[in-house]
């Protein structure tokens, strides 16, 4: 090998490395990313999950309100006939 390759070689060696730590610097930066948003889906999908049986509990509570309703129109009805 010359000696002229040596500092090219040693300069190619210093840019990888340097590459390698932004490389690195950014997984970290990502790994960290991932984690907010894995919990923010893991808070959006317990958020869904209570207002899905929050939505089920008032279609069940509208239900038993309209079979009220019906029972006293149908009283009422009884009554004027």
């Amino acid at each position: 090998m010359s000696d002229s390759a040596l500092p090219k070689l040693a300069q190619l060696i210093e840019q990888l490395i340097a590459k390698n730590a932004a490389h690195t610097q950014e997984i970290s930066r990502l790994a960290g990313e991932n984690e907010t948003l894995t919990a923010q889906v893991k808070q959006l999908e317990d958020d869904n999950e209570i207002l899905q049986m929050e939505a089920l509990e008032y279609e069940e509570n509208n239900v038993a309100t309209l079979e009220k309703i019906n029972t006293m129109v149908g009283r009422i009805e009884q009554q004027e006939a």
